[in-house]
């Protein structure tokens, strides 16, 4: 087609990208014969072997030498990603929380407490104020929060994780991944605006309308449920796949009713056939501790009930909430032998993982409570070896990863978004060098309506077409499939072209993920 044929439609470099990278790999001529790590440890001065040339303990040898270089080259990358355990961060941020702590004439003591930071949060009409006296904040950071607060869109930020921002430059350089959080795009901001009054059908983008039997319940699996006895959260996080429903911070309307909630839980009672509750919300741990005891009558009682899994992001955003009989209260609840209690949250990133948090988590494992994480794998926990960071920084406070989510495709959050390429890259070529155990998450997609498919699976999904835009559209192939009759699911991925100028964008160097675009 003629370029000044007005039918013809505009191709994108991604585009052209994809199919020169394509007839590369088919021709041989990828450069990645050795792979990524092959190169990059030569150019360090190693000394590539060829092991088959070698047998016996000289070859034992001539492995461990190699394998030194190879764990020293993945720690030095590793290293690029300071974690919330740093003595010189620990350090900082104990500065920051003093900062806060004379802000609001406050004490050490008023710090300590969760009531204190509960009512504290940064929210509301004086939130840009605010901000804006304690941390150094660009125009559309302002502007972003300004017309969020303005526009009743959720937004809040506990006082604890304010002071594990960089309190000295809003470049973003030493805290993007903290940031990217709490402080919304403009983007965001605008469609959260334009669907404020339909947002429970813009924004649900997986379908809980249509996966809820009952009012605080969701069913998308066969032996497990969800209940959602909270719709607020004391912190909003930005990619919320609640976003469609969720109070802001504390708000009194994020409560339902006793009766409504007890009428949830008689539906579990109702239903044997179930042996697992995903307690989530909102964030329950922001229930009374009274009413967290209800539930958990209510479910104990229930024989069919093997496991009460509560998600929580407190151990992130309010350590301080995970008291002592917060974590007694749960463990009267495991019955060895008999049922389980466990608690799943969203570490996002080593940046996150404090003392405080250590400690919270020691409270809980203390008691027999198992540990577990979901990452959500942004554009701002995907640099290489970042989520690697974070997989060790969590083994040390005793938390196990279990998912690595790829974003859901959300068009208000598609800032946050990275392609699946990079999920599988990160896989393959970071998180393998890890020992088994600290890489036990598995990398998942959210299909609406039907829930999560194993990215690793190739059977669950088709690359079936390119965009002139450079974007790979996906056929998806839910879990029912092949169980029970049910349709596959097309999705438009974000260009593998566009990401890595994002990366150029926050300092990275593209050529570093050159092997991305041969995953599929």
């Amino acid at each position: 087609m003629r370029s000044d044929d007005p039918e013809a439609t505009p191709v994108a470099e991604g585009f052209v990208l994809e199919f020169v990278h394509l007839f590369r790999g088919l021709s041989g001529e990828s450069g990645l014969v050795q792979g990524w790590l092959g190169p990059a440890l030569a150019e360090a001065g190693a000394e590539l072997v060829d092991f088959n040339q070698l047998e016996g303990r000289r070859a034992g040898v001539a492995r461990s030498d190699f394998l030194d270089q190879a764990a020293a080259h993945m720690w030095a990358r590793v290293s690029r990603h300071p974690t919330g355990l740093d003595p010189e961060v620990v350090a900082r941020r104990r500065r920051n929380a003093q900062a806060i702590i004379d802000f609001f004439d406050a004490t050490p003591a008023h710090w300590e407490s969760f009531a204190w930071q509960l009512a504290h949060v940064i929210q509301g009409p004086e939130a840009v104020a605010q901000l804006e006296q304690l941390i150094p904040m660009t125009p559309a950071e302002k502007d972003a929060v300004r017309l969020a607060v303005e526009n009743g869109i959720p937004f809040g930020i506990t006082p604890y994780y304010l002071s594990l921002f960089d309190f000295d430059s809003a470049s973003r350089r030493e805290d993007a991944q903290v940031r990217a959080q709490v402080i919304p795009p403009l983007h965001y901001v605008r469609r959260m605006i334009e669907h404020k009054q339909d947002r429970e059908f813009a924004f649900d983008f997986m379908h809980e309308r249509d996966t809820s039997p009952i009012d605080l319940v969701t069913r998308r699996y066969a032996s497990i449920a969800i209940l959602k006895p909270i719709d607020t959260c004391p912190q909003i996080c930005v990619y919320c796949q609640r976003n469609w429903e969720i109070a802001g911070p504390m708000e009194a309307s994020g409560f339902p009713a006793r009766e409504k909630l007890d009428a949830a839980l008689d539906w579990f009672a109702a239903h044997p056939e179930l042996r697992e509750v995903l307690v989530t919300g909102g964030d329950p741990f922001f229930l009374s501790d009274r009413r967290i005891k209800h539930i958990l009558d209510r479910l104990a009682a229930m024989d069919h009930i093997t496991n009460i899994r509560f998600g929580t992001r407190a151990l992130v955003t309010l350590p301080m909430r995970v008291t002592d009989d917060l974590a007694d209260l749960l463990s009267r609840y495991i019955a060895p032998g008999r049922r389980n209690v466990s608690v799943v949250t969203h570490i996002e990133s080593a940046a996150e993982v404090t003392p405080e948090m250590a400690d919270a988590a020691y409270r809980l494992r203390s008691r027999g409570l198992h540990l577990y994480n979901q990452q959500v794998f942004t554009l701002h926990t995907s640099r290489r070896f970042q989520a690697v960071a974070n997989r060790v920084a969590m083994k040390k406070i005793g938390v196990d990863p279990y998912y690595t989510f790829y974003p859901k495709g959300k068009e208000e959050t598609r800032d946050y978004v990275t392609p699946l390429a990079r999920i599988l890259q990160e896989r393959k070529e970071e998180a393998r060098l890890l020992p088994g155990m600290f890489r036990t998450d598995e990398p998942v997609f959210n299909v609406p309506r039907l829930g999560k498919n194993h990215v690793r699976a190739r059977q669950d999904r088709e690359l079936i077409a390119i965009r002139p835009d450079g974007r790979r559209v996906y056929l998806w192939h839910p879990w029912e499939k092949g169980i029970m009759p049910t349709e596959p699911w097309l999705y438009v991925d974000n260009g593998i072209h566009r990401y890595l100028e994002q990366l150029e964008e926050i300092g990275e160097d593209p050529a570093e993920y050159a092997s991305i675009w041969y995953y599929y």
